[in-house]
C-alpha cells in the first residue's frame, strides 16, 4: 500500500479518527532522546545556580518581552 492510497483511506474517516490519527503520527515523530534531555537538564539546574548564586545576569520581563 502506498502513500497516496493511505492519505486516500484517512480522509473517509470521521474528523475525530483523523485527529487521532494524526496524533499517533505526531507522537511517533516527537520522540526524545534521553542523552539530550540529560544534558538539557543538566543545562538547566547550571543555570539556575548561576543565577542563584549572582553569577549570571538577568534582564526583567519588560526588557525582553516590552511593556505586555
Amino acid at each position: 500500500m502506498g502513500k497516496s492510497e493511505i492519505i486516500d483511506m484517512a480522509l473517509q474517516l470521521k474528523a475525530s479518527e483523523r485527529y487521532e490519527v494524526v496524533e499517533q503520527i505526531m507522537q511517533s515523530l516527537d520522540k526524545s532522546d534521553p542523552e539530550v534531555d540529560h544534558v538539557w537538564a543538566e543545562e538547566a539546574l547550571q543555570r539556575a545556580k548561576a543565577c542563584d548564586d549572582g553569577r549570571m545576569k538577568t534582564l526583567p520581563f519588560e526588557a525582553v518581552f516590552g511593556d505586555k
